[in-house]
């Protein structure tokens, strides 16, 4: 059994002349960002790999997130999951090692919504820093619809 934790970034600003990529997390994202840290922490317990997208926003996200967690692995930065559509996001999924057990995924909408819900068949309203933790039957490779379960969701604040 497999734990995918799919996380959408946290509230970010909106900076005239700044690019998409590079919006920051605005104040309400910063206190959130932590709130969504520490419930990893207590819900999900330790990670074996965390990849990432690699917005401004997310990067931010996860190194507040990374900041309550005990010994949170390096994370990977990959360019697919930024503005990735469902089957790229599987894709990323799908190449995590077979001795990964947890991983995390930190990406935006609609993507990870549409992830959870292809995966499970269930769709939880991934609102900014909303937590989805999905089940998978068999091996990375095999993440496919109706291959997995939704057992938490939570968004947590701050």
């Amino acid at each position: 059994m497999k734990r995918l934790v799919v996380l959408r970034h946290a509230k970010s600003a909106w900076p005239d002349g700044v690019p998409d990529a590079e919006r920051p997390l605005n104040p309400r994202g910063r206190r959130d960002a932590p709130a969504a840290g520490r419930w990893i922490r207590e819900h999900v317990g330790h990670l074996d790999a965390v990849i990432c997208s690699p917005a401004a926003r997310t990067r931010q996200t996860w190194r507040l997130v990374a900041a309550e967690l005990d010994g949170p692995p390096d994370a990977v930065f990959d360019d697919r999951i930024y503005e990735a559509g469902v089957g790229s996001l599987r894709a990323v999924v799908g190449e995590f090692p077979d001795d990964v057990g947890t991983a995390l995924l930190v990406g935006h909408n609609p993507g990870v919504a549409g992830l959870v819900g292809a995966l499970t068949g269930e769709e939880p309203e991934m609102k900014t820093s909303a937590i989805a933790v999905v089940e998978l039957d068999g091996p990375w490779s095999g993440a496919e619809p109706g291959r997995a379960r939704l057992v938490e969701y939570a968004t947590p604040r701050g």
